[in-house]
């Protein structure tokens, strides 16, 4: 520990993100990115930003991606005011946490959940209590029927990949009508039906959801946030006061293509679905255990190998999956869905075991 820090960072236990292997030739299952490339669309829009406006500074507001987003919405009555946009969902989940969870009572989240959420609550000194899963690892509303400061979960569920239909989110929603409840959609294009819907009618729904996933942009850092227009402007004032500026040129020009290409989303997201399903029965076959998934992995664990040293052993055949070693999920696997051949490729390791 340096004699630099402050309390506060000797204290923090931060996040740490799936391994990025420099490793050559392997097959990478481990941080959930879209085995389909990016819609030809978004790298026409970049390759057109390139050039002398880089000297400038992009549009703070970024106002044609909220404008964009509300259009892909339109259906559900949103409109370009009831839009955030950030620097990747974790930016925008971090304004979140500081600028609406930040209250007298303690926020409310899964035991088994996204990580970055305790994380956020150390660094802004954010009371919390977890709620377990059920035995079958999956929300109960009813354990979210309590005094709170407000309530954020992932859904579809991560690691585990299980979602909560919305009747169920209303009935959080309906029970908690004083607190912000936070709707994490990271994943939810791969078979949920999403949050956003819910907006007009609840004024205390917040929904986020990020490009990394469905629309393959990881590298280009894009998130946003749909909710009444009073959330969203304690998150731009909480943005403004930290960095004016989160989204470039490239990531703006990149991330409104994105949305403009509705068929090469589908084919992507159906792609994905349709190895899911795949990867899912050969995994049983094999003897796994495997959760319900609505995300682009699979959550699975088999009665008579621990997670751990699966993990390795697909390892030594240049498959990476990720193993988290956790409290009642230290035998699981999460699994990304990769291409066809990268599929194959974790299935064959597993069959050799």
């Amino acid at each position: 520990m340096s004699r630099y820090w402050s309390p506060l960072v000797s204290e923090l236990q931060p996040y740490v993100p799936g391994e990025q292997p420099k490793m050559a030739n392997l097959v990478k299952l481990n941080t959930n990115e879209n085995p389909f490339g990016p819609s030809p669309k978004v790298i026409e829009a970049i390759q057109k930003e390139l050039n002398d406006n880089l000297r400038l500074y992009p549009d703070p507001e970024g106002l044609a991606l909220k404008e964009a987003i509300a259009s892909y919405h339109v259906d559900f009555g949103i409109e370009a005011n009831q839009v955030f946009v950030g620097n990747g969902s974790d930016e925008v989940l971090a304004h979140i946490f500081q600028g609406l969870l930040k209250h007298d009572k303690p926020i409310l989240f899964p035991d088994i959940s996204y990580s970055f959420y305790p994380v956020y609550c150390g660094l802004y000194q954010i009371e919390s209590k977890v709620i377990p899963l059920t035995d079958s690892f999956e929300i109960n509303p009813e354990d979210y029927k309590r005094p709170n400061g407000g309530i954020i979960f992932p859904n579809p569920n991560a690691p585990t990949g299980r979602y909560l239909g919305l009747q169920h989110v209303e009935e959080i929603l309906q029970a908690n009508p004083d607190s912000v409840v936070v709707v994490d959609e990271a994943y939810v294009d791969f078979g949920g039906d999403t949050a956003i819907r819910l907006v007009s009618q609840y004024p205390n729904l917040l929904v986020c959801q990020t490009l990394s996933k469905a629309r393959s942009l990881a590298g280009l850092r894009v998130g946003f946030a749909v909710g009444n227009e009073e959330l969203i402007e304690a998150l731009n004032r909480v943005k403004d006061s930290f960095n004016s500026y989160p989204l470039d040129r490239l990531a703006l020009a990149g991330a409104v293509a994105a949305f403009e290409d509705k068929q090469w989303f589908e084919d992507s997201c159906n792609g994905v679905i349709r190895e899911r399903k795949r990867v899912t029965e050969e995994l049983e076959r094999l003897g796994f255990e495997v959760l319900p998934s609505k995300a682009n992995f699979v959550f699975a664990r088999h009665p008579d190998h621990e997670g751990s040293d699966v993990a390795a052993k697909l390892r030594e055949q240049g498959v990476i999956v990720r193993h988290f070693n956790k409290p009642r999920i230290s035998d699981f696997l999460r699994i990304t869905i990769g291409t066809s051949d990268q599929n194959n490729a974790l299935i064959k390791g597993l069959d050799s075991l």
